[in-house]
């Protein structure tokens, strides 16, 4: 097959300075562009830099770009186009017109380029989770159309339509035997699936968004991938019940996960252990397990704690997928244990991200963290010496002191063992209500070429 068709929720190329977790976009980036590092289940390969050393301190790191890199017009990928791209993400704002946090990671950080193809990295600090930030950054060239759409990765983007379709073309031997790629834009994910179908698609992407998903059968080929998305509620750690850990602790005890997987995910879900996914650093190693359902303990914390027992809990219409359901299964669990829950649903989203950034939140609220690099899980979140944006009043010392070892931490090893203590004990004293990691969900011809998802839901071809 020279040609595959894939039907995905999404056709865009966003501006050069704009970060993106969503699996459609990600597609089409990972297909046309290349991230300065790739990132592999938590650990840091090899991408636009082809290699990189750091001194031993870990504060002065030194990034190589790999030989005969070049964007998709024949201009050299160089040193300069990283300055570029850094300087202006800092200056810019995600989707829901938020200032990203790079700004605070880089703060103590100097870059500059010794040479056209080096990249030089000087921290006041250990600073390995440089390589978590560049593995998140997609270098573009703008086209002469104005459209950041040059990139140096295996396909070109020979036309896009925003919102409609995109055609990428294979820049030498293509990925699996594919040369043409069409990206066909079908919001709706039944109407993916019937695509597919009715053979006017040869791949359908996130069929988990569906109400019902399809058996799946063996008339297609089936590619499923537990997604390094996290669904939870934030708790309000600062006032009211969940200011008590016993609390917290009970509202994650209180919540049957494997009947929530089973009957609201439609068993496209695996329960959460702690913050981060099984992908994300440090998971390999920590050895968690979910906090298992325990009613009767729950209801002796909550007994307890004897904060109180009127909660309100906020929920938008969607991101993630479901939340009304979630948040009613949620809630009638938390009642099970005593609570009196009034639920608060708002239906503009980007402005329920800007309520919970301003730490409106009620007394819980779920959100779904993206971030594939537990170091900005942590920092974005739950570190209460940063209090980021997302932070919700959260502090317990023994994490700090964890999340500080994690900083310092630079040889691989070190800092899997270090991440793993931060999240076993996020797991013992959780900051968050834990729910699941939905498992995204495609379909493919069985005559397609090699295809997989990664642990982003993003198609992986050869």
């Amino acid at each position: 097959m020279t040609r595959l068709s894939i039907a995905l929720a999404k056709v865009d190329a966003l501006p050069a300075t704009r970060v993106t977790d969503d699996t459609s976009i990600l597609t089409l980036k990972r297909l046309a562009f290349e991230p300065l590092v790739t990132w592999d289940n938590g650990h840091a390969r090899p991408g636009l830099f082809g290699a990189w050393r750091h001194d031993a301190t870990g504060q002065r790191w030194e990034f190589r770009i790999r030989d005969g890199a070049e964007f998709h017009d024949g201009t050299p990928f160089v040193a300069g186009h990283v300055l570029d791209f850094v300087e202006g993400i800092l200056a810019s704002v995600d989707m829901f017109g938020m200032k990203w946090s790079y700004a605070r990671y880089l703060a103590r950080t100097r870059l500059s380029a010794p040479d056209p193809r080096t990249i030089r990295v000087e921290s006041e600090h250990p600073f390995a989770d440089i390589l978590d930030v560049f593995s998140e950054f997609y270098v573009p060239r703008i086209a002469p159309d104005g459209r950041a759409t040059l990139g140096t990765g295996r396909y070109r983007i020979a036309e896009l339509a925003p919102g409609e379709r995109a055609v990428l073309e294979a820049v030498g031997p293509g990925m699996g035997g594919v040369a043409r790629i069409e990206l066909d834009c079908v919001p709706d994910a039944a109407a993916r699936w019937l695509r597919l179908v009715e053979g006017r698609a040869d791949v359908a992407m996130q069929l988990d968004h569906i109400e019902h998903p399809p058996a799946r059968d063996g008339r297609w080929r089936w590619l499923t991938a537990t997604s390094t998305l996290s669904v939870m509620y934030y708790l309000n750690c600062a006032s009211g019940a969940f200011a008590s850990p016993q609390a917290r602790l009970a509202a994650n005890l209180a919540v049957d996960k494997d009947a929530l997987v089973r009957d609201v995910f439609c068993g496209l879900a695996v329960p959460s252990a702690t913050i981060v996914s099984p992908a994300h650093l440090g998971m390999a190693t920590a050895g968690v397990a979910p906090i298992p359902h325990d009613l009767g303990r729950a209801r002796a914390l909550v007994d307890a704690a004897g904060g109180p027992r009127d909660l309100l809990l906020r929920t938008p219409t969607h991101m993630p997928e479901r939340s009304p359901e979630i948040s009613r299964f949620v809630a009638a669990a938390l009642e099970r244990i005593g609570f009196r829950v009034t639920i608060e649903t708002e239906t503009d989203r980007p402005e329920y991200a800007r309520q919970v950034g301003r730490k409106r939140i009620g007394d819980l609220a779920i959100f779904d963290s993206s971030p594939h690099s537990s170091f900005r899980v942590l920092d974005d979140k739950i570190s209460s010496v940063q209090r980021a944006v997302w932070w919700q009043g959260y502090h317990d010392d023994e994490t700090q002191t964890l999340i500080a070892a994690a900083n310092a931490a630079v040889a691989p090893e070190a800092r899997e063992a270090a991440y793993a203590a931060c999240l076993r004990r996020l797991r013992e004293n959780p900051p968050w209500l834990y729910i699941a990691h939905p498992v995204a969900l495609a379909a493919a011809r069985p005559d397609a070429p090699p295809l997989a998802l990664d642990a982003k839901g993003t198609l992986a071809i050869g």
